[in-house]
């Protein structure tokens, strides 16, 4: 594989979770949980270079976010001619990207990835295609390797071409220099869209969640329709936490939502966990990618 260079990649949707999340069961996480990755905007943040960092990634994210600039980052890489890597290579890919800004663990995605994966498999058992969605939620950070910037690769995302919604990190002050914000054709409740139109006819900030999903659909993976909403919409915290863009959901939306709040709960919260043997756990993982995404896909 080309590009082996370390890439370090700050992820503030891995900070800014929301302190609470109820899954399919109804459960709660526990007291420890409740904090788990929890910054706030305390007096003295100002001097936190870390928490800097995040403000200005998301003050660059909800910059130049815009519709013209996400419709932009689609047709870049729908090309899908970056590199042609199995998902097993693409996860080795992980190990270049270390997020710089996570004050829990310092260790490549990779890990995350398996953690993630490892504590659907303990729930769900029964659910080969959940545990696989664990493992490859967010293998569309690779596009990082390939220089793209990281305010469009990873961070919660939420939709352009509408007014942008009061639950997004930041919301109060780091959308006024988006052009967006200013266009009457963009900037009202509905924008450019119409009530109940479905997720599936928005635009999405781009990141990782949208490349990851455009690149199962190229290769053909067989994965059902709740993993697919997971790996798309899995850093959309202003819905799916926030309860915003309820008004663009069609029922299909609504139905799946209960599965991307499920998701969510091992997606954060597995990042306490040990590290996982990967050597072992590998021929169970590769009969999943065999099931489901066989073969050399197209990045």
């Amino acid at each position: 594989m080309e590009n082996q260079n370390k890439v370090t990649i700050l992820d503030p949707s891995e900070i800014y979770r929301p302190e609470i999340n109820r899954g399919i069961d109804n459960t709660m996480p526990s007291p420890k949980e409740i904090n788990f990755r929890k910054f706030n905007e305390e007096k003295g943040s100002e001097d936190n270079p870390q928490i800097q960092r995040v403000k200005n990634t998301y003050k660059l994210m909800h910059t130049h976010q815009t519709v013209e600039y996400v419709q932009s980052k689609h047709k870049q890489w729908s090309t899908f001619d970056h590199a042609k890597l199995t998902i097993m290579e693409a996860l080795e890919f992980l190990n270049n990207v270390i997020d710089e800004a996570d004050p829990d663990v310092s260790v490549p995605n990779i890990y995350h990835a398996f953690q993630t994966a490892e504590r659907i498999r303990e729930k769900h058992p029964d659910k080969d295609w959940f545990i696989l969605t664990g493992l490859i939620h967010d293998l569309g950070k690779v596009m990082a390797v390939w220089d793209e910037p990281q305010f469009s690769t990873v961070g919660d995302t939420f939709v352009v071409g509408c007014a942008f919604a009061d639950s997004i990190v930041y919301r109060e002050t780091s959308f006024v220099d988006n052009p967006d914000g200013k266009n009457p054709a963009y900037n009202s409740k509905f924008g450019m869209y119409e009530e109940h139109c479905g997720l599936d006819n928005v635009l999405m900030s781009w990141g990782h969640d949208e490349y990851m999903y455009k690149v199962l659909i190229e290769n053909k993976c067989t994965l059902p329709e709740e993993a697919m909403y997971m790996i798309r919409y899995h850093s959309f915290y202003p819905w799916h936490t926030g309860q915003d863009y309820m008004h663009l959901c069609n029922n299909k939306d609504l139905e799946m939502l209960k599965w991307i709040r499920e998701f969510n709960q091992f997606d954060l919260y597995s990042k306490s966990d040990k590290l996982p043997d990967i050597k072992a756990l590998m021929p169970y993982y590769q009969s999943l990618v065999d099931k489901y995404i066989p073969g050399t896909l197209k990045f």
